[in-house]
């Protein structure tokens, strides 16, 4: 028995129960996904190894998106790269910034006021919740199901219109600067974003009876692209792709930052509820439940928000004493690190970024042989990976 029979006989494929017949014969075929492709945010191409509908071996090539953002960090100020941080994960901005102001501020044992620390959990959960509708509407798009991704954008564009509200921007915002926030909150706007939570959290439910135990989705997805725990820890996955595979590990629990440790809530893990533990199904299912954990650290943010400053006393022409530091936050596809370098003047002398979607995308070549052909595009998209983190 080849390789093709015994996949669909463990797939339980009811046309592939009997004989295949002996003169049925494949051959390998190289094929390009890409370098544009539907299933990823920005540009990858993946080579594909084929036997018949078997693949053999997948390849990522990445570098199409490269903007050189890190070498770019070594010619602007502290305060102006945080424009360049925007442009990383551009479906998470807020985490991008507030990941490098920790950086920053730590480096320079600057001092952030209660309230905005309250105020950068609120928007990076707020942040969370937005990229993670993203990954549901495209994934259920990518698996042939329109209606979830119009759902899904509909209730992003509230979480956008608070953004708007808030710093004037919907996409790149530059919010979460050195030493706090750019400006407090207009006026009405936490009542905006009670309603917001209070709206969304049945709309959860709504996913799932349309998408999550959708009989179609459940089949393209379930026991595809499955990452064991080792396998994921030795990849060096974060993030969802990490705790899909049923590891617990979640930096705001772990090593909390910005008064996580004060916020009551839970790290969700994949438990092979549709088929096995870190497969696709899984992948896609802990980003649902983790917006149902920002609903609740945000509306915790919301009430032990108190009146005081926003930004601390830092000059506008920000300088950090010599040194280095490497500091990590958890973003909506894993950590993201800044390794800072500094030879105490008013830029970086070297910046390293680690990007999460590009630990993510390295477990490909892995968990991608000997699956379907009609499979890739399932294992991509449930990896979530955004292009601009990639290739930064």
């Amino acid at each position: 028995m080849n390789e093709i029979e015994r996949h669909y006989r463990y797939q339980g494929d009811p046309l592939h129960e009997g004989e295949v017949p002996s003169d049925i014969r494949t051959e390998e075929l190289t094929l390009n996904m890409g370098p544009q492709h539907p299933s990823t945010h920005g540009v990858l191409r993946v080579l594909l190894q084929t036997d018949g509908e078997l693949v053999l071996k997948a390849t990522p090539y990445v570098g199409y998106l490269h903007r050189c953002a890190e070498k770019m960090a070594e010619q602007v100020t502290y305060r102006q790269f945080t424009l360049y941080t925007d442009r990383l994960d551009y479906l998470a901005a807020m985490n991008n910034n507030l990941g490098f102001a920790l950086a920053a501020e730590k480096l320079g044992a600057i001092e952030v006021p209660a309230r905005a620390q309250y105020l950068r959990v609120i928007f990076a959960e707020l942040n969370r919740i937005a990229s993670h509708l993203v990954a549901t509407g495209c994934y259920g798009l990518d698996m042939g199901a329109f209606t979830p991704f119009v759902y899904c954008f509909r209730e992003r564009e509230y979480v956008l219109d608070l953004f708007e509200a808030a710093c004037g921007a919907r996409l790149t915002y530059s919010y979460i600067t050195i030493g706090g926030v750019r400006e407090d909150l207009p006026e009405g706007w936490i009542g905006r974003c009670r309603e917001f939570l209070d709206y969304l959290e049945p709309k959860i439910t709504e996913y799932n009876n349309l998408l999550s135990y959708n009989h179609i989705f459940i089949n393209r997805t379930a026991r595809v692209g499955v990452c064991p725990p080792d396998l994921a820890l030795a990849y060096g996955l974060t993030g969802p792709c990490l705790r899909g595979s049923g590891v617990p590990w979640d930096l705001r629990k772990a090593m909390p930052y910005c008064r996580y440790d004060e916020f009551d809530f839970e790290v969700p893990v994949g438990r092979g509820e549709q088929g096995t533990v870190g497969d696709s199904w899984d992948r896609y299912f802990v980003r649902l439940l983790e917006m149902i954990q920002s609903v609740r650290i945000i509306r915790q943010a919301l009430d032990k928000l108190a009146d005081g400053p926003v930004q601390a006393k830092v000059p506008r022409l920000v300088k950090l004493p010599a040194g280095e530091i490497y500091y990590e936050v958890e973003n909506p596809r894993g950590q993201l690190g800044f390794h800072l370098v500094s030879e105490g003047g008013t830029s970086p002398y070297r910046l390293k970024i680690r990007g999460p979607s590009f630990c993510n995308l390295s477990i490909l070549p892995a968990v991608a042989r000997n699956c379907l052909l009609a499979d890739i595009a399932a294992l991509l998209g449930s990896l979530d990976i955004v292009m601009g983190e990639v290739d930064r």
